[in-house]
């Protein structure tokens, strides 16, 4: 008889945008789940940062990226993105938000409350990662009242070609609501993240016009 196989038996997509694949194998707990990128070939992001996007995907989620360029220096973009506490700065679908558990360091627990007109009320989410380094945050919502269940997000920054802009990609793995397509729940989530990303380089680029002017 053959030896038995091993236990391990899900394989890992990393999806590029040509439609290649690579592979390995996991163990059992990702059963079910395939490890994947929304990248494409065409977004410009380094390798280093990259690997923060490949998300573990269930059988009835949905994984999607936006992007965005934003005329104002890494330094900037991320001292209003690293602010955990203060989503509002720039998401302007959040009426306001309270820290529940925790300082601001991964592990942290905010409350988030969404202004009417929304399919949601409140949203409860911990900060997984917060790395000042590589200009990376992630989050993920545990609680609340909301249809986005199982939502998991990554941001991440690194300066444009040119040096001086600012490329931001966030990406995200979501469960998609009963009565709803994985499509429209893309369609959905994108356009909350790419008002929220807009938001952000129009923060971002006032608050260097403002220290430009002070320091002028």
């Amino acid at each position: 008889m053959p030896p038995n196989p091993p236990k391990s038996s899900v394989l890992l997509h990393r999806i590029n945008g040509n439609g290649t694949t690579q592979a390995v194998a996991t163990d059992n707990s990702l059963m079910g789940f395939q490890r994947r990128s929304p990248l494409t070939c065409s977004t410009p992001l380094p390798d280093s940062l990259a690997r923060y996007h490949i998300h573990a995907v269930g059988p009835n989620q949905c994984c999607s990226a936006v992007e965005q360029q934003i005329a104002s220096p890494v330094s900037t973009v991320w001292s209003v993105v690293r602010r955990f506490d203060n989503p509002q700065a720039y998401k302007h679908f959040v009426k306001s938000c309270d820290v529940i558990v925790g300082d601001g360091d991964v592990g942290t627990l905010r409350e988030v409350h969404v202004i009417s007109g929304l399919p949601a009320a409140r949203s409860t989410e911990r900060l997984e990662i917060l790395d000042d380094e590589r200009h990376v945050l992630s989050f993920s919502v545990v609680g609340g009242d909301h249809r986005l269940a199982n939502y998991r997000s990554v941001t991440t920054l690194h300066p444009t070609p040119t040096g001086f802009g600012t490329t931001v990609v966030e990406s995200y793995v979501v469960d998609v609501p009963p009565g709803n397509t994985k499509e429209d729940t893309c369609v959905f989530v994108d356009t909350i993240v790419r008002c929220n990303l807009q938001s952000l380089a129009q923060t971002a680029e006032n608050l260097d016009r403002r220290s430009n002017k002070t320091s002028s």
